[in-house]
């Protein structure tokens, strides 16, 4: 048994440990090949992905392991929570650490909670969206959102995020770049048609761009999408769920101005605001920067260049069904992704307008409250303010009254 009891269960993201979502597993040889089989927490019997009552809490879960019954902990999937786990198997080597180009592509592009499987020959990414349709794995690759149970290990990736976080358009592009069969969509045909155009070595169109810097970024800064643009360029993320979605947004813009030039489109975004120290980092076990495989995807994604040729207006003007940093066959999915982010900036809005009405109510409560009790005070003190002078003018005429009744004891006998 290769998996570690969990040493660290804070490493695991609290927006997993919160659902009482959890199952323990024990691993058994079935056919001859070990096979994690789902148990319930406590009670030792078998759970189910899709019965709620043989589910527990994380807590509940990890003490059973402690127990000869269980070996490790698992997630389960429902339709009540947005969680996505994508599993790669078989693309690490336990020994040398060395991992498969696909699975590093996969892992630096979800940039989400990453953890080493209990083999140790693979890895776990949990993001939050919407699983598209169709088929969900392809050879070592699988992604599940419902009715299934991960194993989770805790093992965290080193310089992977600590959280859960969300990557729709991320997990968009893999599940048909990684996982979708060649003609399962109608937009691979029109990617096949466009790389015909295309050169065989880089994707980048057999156009020769040549245009200065300072005159391509104007080009880009007035065309249809120019706000956009500028945008990226002075390094504003907003809108993209996060900077690596960022910069592969406007390398593709990069790439349809210059043509798909790999050394122009490096030497443009190490001026623009989006360049950091982790452009030049080592990322791939082929030796590649996160740079070079953000422009390399880049070009590979682009559909359409600029063509000098094509004269300016037509030039500068980049269909909306096929804008460069997302390509014609991403369109409808993009237009579906902003529909569901605006549903859920609506909702939000909604949420927060009603607590604020909650606390307007509650301020004007306090502030009723506030002048009752003012009113009262003040009505106290008059009162405290009248029983004093009450008090006083009692005082006088008891000393009057009591001069008086001493004069007359003095005087009684002389005025007889």
């Amino acid at each position: 048994m290769s998996e570690p009891m969990i040493d660290e269960p804070e490493a695991i993201p609290e927006t997993l440990r919160e659902r009482d979502q959890w199952v323990c597993w024990r691993e058994k040889e079935r056919d001859g090949k070990p096979t994690k089989i789902p148990v319930t927490p406590g009670a030792g019997g078998f759970a189910s992905a899709t019965e709620s009552e043989t589910w527990s809490s994380f807590e509940a879960a990890l003490d059973y392991t402690e127990t000869e019954h269980a070996d490790g902990v698992g997630f389960v999937f429902t339709d009540d929570d947005p969680i996505v786990g994508v599993d790669l198997d078989d693309c690490r080597d336990p020994e040398t650490d060395d991992v498969d180009d696909a699975a590093l592509d996969i892992i630096e592009r979800l940039d989400s909670y990453t953890e080493v499987s209990p083999s140790g020959t693979g890895y776990h990414v949990l993001i939050t969206g919407t699983l598209p349709d169709g088929r969900n794995r392809r050879g070592s690759v699988e992604l599940y959102d419902t009715a299934r149970f991960f194993t989770v290990t805790g093992d965290h990736v080193e310089r992977t995020p600590t959280c859960v976080a969300r990557r729709q358009d991320a997990l968009t592009a893999i599940h048909r770049e990684y996982v979708q069969e060649a003609g399962d969509t109608a937009s691979e045909s029109k990617q096949h048609e466009a790389a015909d155009d295309e050169s065989p070595t880089t994707g980048a169109a057999d156009v020769d761009v040549d245009l200065k810097d300072e005159d391509l970024l104007e080009k880009a800064r007035n065309a249809s999408n120019g706000e956009k643009f500028e945008r990226l360029w002075n390094g504003n993320t907003a809108g993209y769920d996060s900077q690596s979605e960022a910069d592969m947004a406007l390398c593709c813009l990069l790439a349809f101005w210059t043509g798909g030039d790999q050394s122009q489109m490096e030497q443009l975004f190490r001026q623009s605001g989006l360049h950091r120290e982790k452009w030049d980092e080592v990322h791939y076990a082929d030796g590649s920067t996160y740079g070079e495989k953000t422009i390399e995807r880049a070009i590979a994604t682009t559909s359409e260049f600029y063509d000098p040729d094509a004269g300016d207006d037509t030039a500068d003007e980049i269909p909306a069904t096929s804008s460069p940093d997302v390509g014609a066959a991403d369109s409808e999915r993009s237009r579906a992704y902003l529909a569901e982010k605006n549903q859920i900036l609506s909702d939000r809005v909604d949420e927060l307008e009603a607590t604020l009405t909650e606390k307007t109510e509650r301020i004007d409560a306090l502030e009723a409250e506030v002048k009752r009790l003012t009113d009262e005070l003040a009505t106290r003190g008059q009162e405290e303010e009248c029983q004093g002078e009450h008090a006083a003018t009692t005082s006088e005429n008891s000393s009057e009254s009591e001069s008086s009744s001493l004069l007359g004891r003095l005087f009684g006998g002389r005025s007889k």
